[in-house]
């Protein structure tokens, strides 16, 4: 977990952002919902875990952020600049500050280049050189994240998958970025492999007061990691605390049986406590709910949330899109 800055400043504002495809064509034509409608902010130096269901939009959320995917509606203000209709040439320049790490370490790495040419690549793209060299910087680059210097020649399928993530942890934060989405690193890594990732994600963060969105759908890692959690559902944000708060009092319906979901390491706290478990599967982006999209699963759902979009609104130290919140 990072130690934020003193300054408390806010180096990304989303307001509203929006993702929707398009799918089908003439009268069949319909829209994927993927991001509808989110907004937060990101402190200097603070890490936001965003949590959620698999296909709830936390990847594609996380790739608007960047401006890998043009959002559809929204704003997007880095460090108090609005680059929400920035063009092609414009982000490039803003790439160096803003840097993503892939989810699957074997396809986020070209198999014909070098390692060297792989982590060198941001350097090139930019036009940046070094003062010592490219090549003394990636090797510098490459012992920082754990990976021996002198494999600086060797190929992607020489390494392990644990090797691999590093190998892109190296490569995104070669320019020192500002702001990193870092989504799912460790997903597919083994259990042991993620605790040394996610300790080197952490080292680092410190070391270069990076502020980063981390997701994940393993509730235990965004715990250790984050700063703050936000918890998303069918393309919205259903709640935003502090990790401390959410984890021990989660105000948010859906919240609530995420957590449940997550077994406890006393047995007998395990055997005793309520369990919150959802029916049914999550509800297609192309036809969500009416009202709140959760309401067709939700234990306290009533008329008006089928009728009604409840608003992210301030409730003690969280906050909620709920007309129900737990109190």
């Amino acid at each position: 977990m990072s130690t934020q800055s003193t300054t408390n400043s806010s180096i990304l504002k989303v307001e509203n952002l929006t993702k929707h495809f398009p799918v089908g064509k003439g009268r069949d034509k319909k829209v994927v919902k993927a991001v509808d409608g989110i907004s937060f902010e990101l402190k200097a130096g603070e890490t936001l875990g965003l949590v959620g269901e698999s296909g709830c939009g936390k990847t594609t959320a996380g790739r608007t952020l960047l401006k890998l995917i043009e959002p559809t509606a929204g704003r997007l203000i880095f460090e108090g600049q609005d680059i929400t209709d920035f063009r092609t040439g414009q982000m490039t320049k803003l790439r160096a500050q803003m840097q993503i790490i892939f989810q699957d370490p074997y396809s986020a790495l070209n198999p014909r280049q070098t390692i060297g040419k792989i982590i060198s690549a941001p350097f090139e793209i930019q036009g940046v050189t070094p003062p010592e060299g490219i090549k003394t910087a990636v090797q510098n680059l490459m012992a920082r994240v754990g990976l021996n210097p002198e494999h600086y020649n060797r190929y992607p399928h020489e390494f392990s998958g644990g090797q691999r993530q590093r190998i892109g942890i190296a490569r995104a934060i070669a320019l020192k970025p500002r702001f990193i989405v870092a989504d799912e690193p460790v997903s597919a890594l083994d259990v042991s492999i993620q605790a040394q990732v996610i300790n080197l994600l952490e080292d680092l963060q410190e070391e270069e007061k990076i502020s980063m969105v981390f997701i994940a759908h393993d509730l235990s890692v965004v715990q250790h990691i984050s700063d703050r959690v936000a918890v998303m559902y069918l393309g919205k944000i259903m709640e935003i605390a502090a990790t401390a708060d959410l984890y021990a009092k989660p105000r948010h319906p859906y919240t609530t049986a995420l957590l449940s979901a997550v077994p406890l390491p006393d047995p007998r706290s395990e055997r005793t406590r309520e369990r919150f478990i959802l029916t049914g599967d999550l509800p297609s982006p192309i036809n969500p709910p009416s009202g709140c999209v959760f309401n067709t699963r939700c234990w306290k759902a009533q008329d008006k949330c089928r009728t009604e979009v409840p608003q992210l609104l301030q409730l003690g130290a969280s906050q909620v899109a709920c007309h129900f919140p737990e109190n």
